[in-house]
């Protein structure tokens, strides 16, 4: 077998750049979309692992009118950051939290008909997604919005349409609230969940909530993820490479490994994706380790040479298709602690 080991040699193990130019074109062609409705940013899960707190300014920056996050703690985080804008707490609150919230001027969401006092409440309807929402509308001086959330936007428009009929019958003498149902499949595709405003994760940060190429539908992906070759080496006949040995050589196989694995983020299930390599597509081999990935190579290259995992054309959709996940969870699963990789923002 031959070998080339890798040299010491200072550089990260990946390298996450994050895009704000990309972000604000997004929004933008969000706004377009929507044709008037206000959009909101959703940030929570650390902006889909983008950085809550960038995102944030990049989105509002270019017309977003609030941001919405998961909890009362990631809310606090940006109140720091942003203290006149409009934030919204998507997910349930309870006891302090909800102290919390009333003296940072945050606002909730409330599925319940326990309505907290002093605090403005966005009262959730359960229309047909059956989590979180109550079957009418409760009334309270606290209430300033109505919303409910689509359970099949990017994959049954009948449904989706159905859940927003029931929507209008529930809300219809409540105008004077905001109303709020579209997500990002709604926004970009379902006009009729247009009402007052729009709460858009997904497209936001140039990810398709369809599961299909971005540029589809105008959107252009903020975040690129590159690594390197630490290691090349020749399998011979029979020779093997990662745990299992899942990928068996059936003739001289130059192979490369990259120093990124499940525990960065990428996914284990992803065996058979691709990746670029010196701008070449390779696949992905063999099992995918915590620390490590193995890529087939068409013949033997460098030590250091780059590896675009997301970026340049290689997509989360692409990875997650081949994963049977999807594009939301991979993203929120990148790590960007500095002992993993190094972090740039950028605003193209």
């Amino acid at each position: 077998m031959s070998l080339l080991l890798c040299q010491k040699r200072s550089m990260h193990r990946s390298e996450i750049t994050i895009d704000l130019g990309a972000v604000r074109r997004n929004v933008k062609t969000l706004l377009r979309a929507l044709d008037g409705t206000g959009l909101w940013a959703v940030v929570k899960a650390n902006g889909y692992g983008h950085g809550a707190v960038d995102v944030a300014g990049a989105a509002l920056g270019s017309g977003a009118r609030a941001v919405c996050v998961a909890t009362v703690p990631e809310a606090l985080e940006l109140r720091h950051e942003f203290p006149a804008e409009r934030i919204v707490v998507l997910g349930p609150a309870e006891g302090r939290d909800v102290a919390h919230a009333r003296d940072a001027g945050l606002e909730l969401c409330v599925s319940s008909s326990e309505i907290p006092d002093r605090v403005r409440v966005h009262l959730k309807l359960d229309t047909g997604m059956g989590r979180y929402g109550l079957s009418e509308v409760v009334e309270a001086p606290e209430i300033v919005g109505l919303m409910t959330h689509l359970a099949t936007a990017d994959s049954d428009r009948e449904f989706a349409l159905a859940q927003v009929e029931r929507f209008e019958e529930l809300t219809s003498s409540y105008a004077h609230l905001t109303r709020h149902v579209a997500n990002s499949a709604a926004a970009l595709r379902l006009p009729e969940a247009r009402f007052d405003a729009a709460r858009c994760g997904v497209a936001i940060y140039g990810l398709s909530p369809f599961g299909e190429d971005p540029s589809a539908d105008g959107l252009e992906p903020a975040l690129r993820w590159e690594s390197h070759l630490a290691q090349v080496k020749l399998l011979q006949p029979g020779e093997s490479t990662g745990y299992g040995r899942r990928f068996v050589a059936e003739r001289p196989t130059w192979i490369g490994l990259v120093p990124v694995g499940y525990a960065d983020g990428f996914p284990r299930a992803a065996t058979g994706t691709t990746v670029r390599v010196a701008g070449e597509p390779c696949r992905v081999v063999g099992t995918i380790s915590m620390d490590s990935l193995a890529v087939e190579l068409a013949r033997e290259l460098p030590l250091g040479s780059p590896v675009v995992l997301v970026g340049h054309g290689v997509t989360l959709e692409q990875h997650a298709g081949v994963a049977g996940s999807i594009n939301y969870e991979l993203a929120t699963r990148i790590e960007t602690r500095p002992e993993r990789a190094r972090r740039l923002v950028i605003d193209s």
